[in-house]
């Protein structure tokens, strides 16, 4: 009798064929399907030794070289490449089936596949994967949704190819249909406030104390060993040592300063916005890298004057190094926790029932913000599930009360040396909006009903009201 797959991957560009290899390595063998046959002989032919893999030429010989339920993991670009592959697939496969997008789709995209597909009696698993090629190869964090049905025969093998933490895999079920996809894009959005506060933490040593690259990164790898070890901050030294071999100066210094983005930055801001919620930390990464890459703009203003700059010393280089630190700490905070209540809101919205503490858990490994704060994040969570917000958690709220001095002396500073801080900025600015005993939204309400008549609510008896601003204020009624 041939042996059948428990598992085919269709689409084999790197990270499908890097996520086949991982469970190839794993023991399990792997069905291997490609719309270029080349991709597929070339993956048994590289890496066959790893493992069993059963190698297709039709999408009808891959789903008959599975076992049942049959498995199918689509790696194809997000969007109508992903619908047409399903669409193919779906018309071959049984009631029980399931298939998993593993690619960075959308998740309104991936509840709209779904239903669809429920209505089928398919099985579709949004599943959020993070790490790049190297983490699909050696321990990805995984994030998928679906049906809890589909879990218990997906969740095994996911579970066995994730990355480990304490013995505990960083993968687990996140709940009904797009709520795999959904953590996954906050988590993106996350990396995208991270990185911006990196990226600031390196421009105010450099821009207020003069210091070379090579110096900051060896600041960096300080850091990494205590509360701010990350992934992130880690490959940051390394870059930041990092010599141009073709000109023998710092690599940073001959990057074009344009960032780029792939997109789910811009979703996470765009869903933030619909569900109401202020993810501000977010908002201004993703806007930090469209204005990098508008060349034209910032040429046109490169003339436009500025305060001089005249870089720290001494005792007041070293304190201002130790404020950094303090500074990024707490605004990493802020960034976490606003990314959490847009889950949170996601969650309660959809009706997903996301656990919080499991999703800190399954980022402590194999993702991109994988850092040593996520184990305090997961216990903050285990310990109050309905935590309004990371900045009332005990530690937390204590690190950041602790760091405000300095958080207030970085942004200021930076402000007066005219070092751009985005993302400090806003974090520091949520912040003292949270705390705040009255915010000037009063006042924003009082415009409104003055010339759209919107309405506004009183802090001394229930209910809307509207002033007669047109005949001279007269006193307000309910609306």
């Amino acid at each position: 009798m041939t042996k059948k797959a428990s598992i085919g991957v269709t689409g084999l560009a790197v990270m499908g064929r890097n996520l086949a290899r991982n469970l190839a390595r794993h023991g399990h063998t792997v069905a291997l399907h490609n719309r270029s046959e080349q991709r597929t002989r070339e993956l048994v032919e590289q890496f066959g030794s790893e493992g069993e893999f059963i190698p297709a030429h039709s999408a009808r010989e891959f789903v008959d070289a599975l076992e049942r339920p049959r498995q199918v993991v689509v790696m194809v670009k997000a969007g109508a490449p992903t619908d047409a592959v399903i669409d193919e697939f779906a018309e071959l496969l049984e009631p029980g089936d399931v298939i998993v997008d593993a690619g960075n789709a959308h998740f309104a995209d991936t509840r709209r596949r779904e239903a669809a597909l429920r209505e089928r009696g398919l099985h579709f698993v949004g599943t959020g994967v993070s790490g790049g090629e190297e983490g699909a190869l050696h321990g990805p964090s995984i994030m998928p949704g679906g049906s809890k049905e589909s879990y218990e025969s997906l969740g095994p093998l996911l579970e066995d190819i994730a990355a480990k933490v304490d013995g505990t895999p960083c993968c687990a079920h996140i709940g009904p249909d797009g709520a795999g996809h959904f953590v996954k894009m906050v988590h993106n959005g996350i990396e995208y406030a991270d990185m911006q506060l990196i990226a600031e933490s390196f421009d105010l040593l450099r821009g207020a104390l003069g210091y070379e690259p090579a110096q900051i990164a060896e600041i960096f790898r300080t850091w990494n060993t205590g509360r701010l070890d990350s992934y992130l901050i880690e490959i940051t030294a390394e870059v930041l040592a990092h010599t141009d071999a073709a000109t023998g100066k710092p690599f940073v210094d001959v990057v074009l300063d344009q960032a780029e983005q792939k997109g789910t930055g811009r979703w996470t801001v765009q869903i933030g916005l619909d569900l109401g919620i202020p993810i501000t930390g977010i908002a201004e990464a993703t806007f930090a890298r469209s204005l990098s890459g508008h060349a034209n703009l910032r040429a046109a203003t490169k003339g436009l004057a500025g305060p001089s700059r005249t870089p720290l010393s001494g005792s007041d280089a070293e304190r201002f190094a130790d404020d950094v630190e303090q500074a990024l700490y707490a605004s990493k905070v802020v960034a976490y926790a606003q990314g959490f209540n847009q889950i949170q809101a996601g969650s309660a919205e959809y009706g997903w029932n996301v656990d919080l503490g499991s999703v800190a858990s399954l980022w402590r490994g194999g993702c991109i913000i994988r850092a040593k704060f996520l184990d305090d994040i997961r216990a903050a969570f285990e310990a109050e599930p309905g935590l309004p917000t990371l900045l009332t958690s005990g530690d937390f709220r204590k690190a950041v009360e602790d760091a405000q001095d300095a958080w207030r002396s970085v942004v200021s500073t930076a402000v007066c040396l005219g070092i751009p801080t985005p993302g400090f900025s806003t974090a520091l600015a949520y912040y003292d909006g949270l705390r705040a005993d009255r915010l000037p939204a009063a006042l924003v309400q009082g415009q409104r009903d003055y010339f759209g008549a919107h309405t506004y609510r009183r802090v001394d008896r229930e209910g809307s009201f509207h002033t007669e601003w047109a005949t001279g204020a007269r006193p307000e009624r309910p609306a």
